[in-house]
């Protein structure tokens, strides 16, 4: 008896420290996720010696190895850590706790725009299917794993802090932007780099916007798990690009992508409001005039 007890006593302690949010919590998180994310993997190398070697878009084998499998991996880590602080699916995939605008809907607008030129400018005959299908799966790994770091748990955590939305956007978003910083150490051009933190930046402001205005982290997931695979099948790798292309659609998302940034700072700056419990709870949805 008294075994379960203390038992219960650390659990309701390990919630009672997240539930009460803040920033360095979230940062936390994301720092033990990034190293998890980078180490995990190596134990499984001998799991695809039979792909070592291959260009990402080879075989389906050789996109699980290098895409698929590590944030499928992270994925599993951190649905196992919400599921630990009692997150899962509410307050994480059930319903916003916070009013919505209908210019929200720009954001995921802006998202769709690249995406769809993509589909639009892929050869798929380079592609076997098998290849196309797990590039996408990966893709939707990508989302989720991701989304549910950073729009699900770093935004859950700065919400429990009481702090106001656009801090929410913004700190979310940066943190997103930030991991990818370790790019650099992949040997990355530092002009690439830094292109890629503002672009993440911007991509976290409308993937917050998009979880914001649909209602649903899934949203997010979704959208999210489209861009990453469309892209590297678009230009055949990862951090490629569609340069001196001649396809029409492709040479259009230079182009979109950069109406997609200047639209997310755009965005950021009338992001306002504070997640409310009442929301949460499924009480109705105010007015447009008292909406923010």
């Amino acid at each position: 008896m008294a075994d379960h007890e203390a038992t219960v006593a650390g659990a309701s302690g390990w919630r009672a420290f997240w539930n009460r949010g803040g920033w360095w919590k979230a940062l936390i998180v994301v720092v033990v996720y990034g190293v998890i994310y980078q180490f995990l993997p190596l134990l499984f190398t001998p799991l695809f010696a039979g792909v070592e070697g291959q260009a990402l878009l080879e075989s389906p084998g050789s996109v699980f190895a290098q895409v698929g499998f590590a944030v499928l991996l992270g994925s599993v880590v951190l649905l196992a850590f919400a599921w630990t602080l009692g997150w899962l699916p509410g307050p994480l995939f059930t319903r916003q706790p916070v009013y919505r605008r209908w210019w929200m809907w720009i954001a995921p607008v802006l998202v769709l725009i690249p995406i769809v030129l993509r589909l639009i400018g892929i050869d798929w005959g380079l592609y076997s299917a098998g290849v196309v299908a797990v590039a996408m799966l990966s893709g939707l790994l990508v989302g989720l794993a991701e989304e549910l770091l950073f729009r699900g748990l770093v935004v859950e955590l700065m919400r429990k802090a009481g702090h106001k939305e656009w801090a929410v956007a913004a700190v979310s978003s940066l943190f997103f932007a930030l991991m990818h910083s370790t790019n650099i150490f992949t040997g990355q051009p530092v002009g690439t780099v830094a292109y890629t933190l503002v672009y993440t930046f911007c991509f976290g402001v409308l993937m917050y916007l998009v979880m914001r205005v649909t209602g649903n982290l899934i949203w997010a997931v979704i959208l999210h798990g489209l861009t990453d695979p469309t892209g590297f099948l678009a230009v055949g790798g990862i951090d490629e690009n569609a340069s001196g292309t001649t396809n029409a659609a492709l040479a259009l998302v230079g182009a979109a992508t950069w109406l997609l940034m200047i639209g997310a700072l755009v965005l950021l700056i009338f992001i306002r409001g504070q997640a409310s419990p009442r929301l949460a709870a499924g009480v109705a949805a105010a007015p447009a005039a008292r909406t923010s």
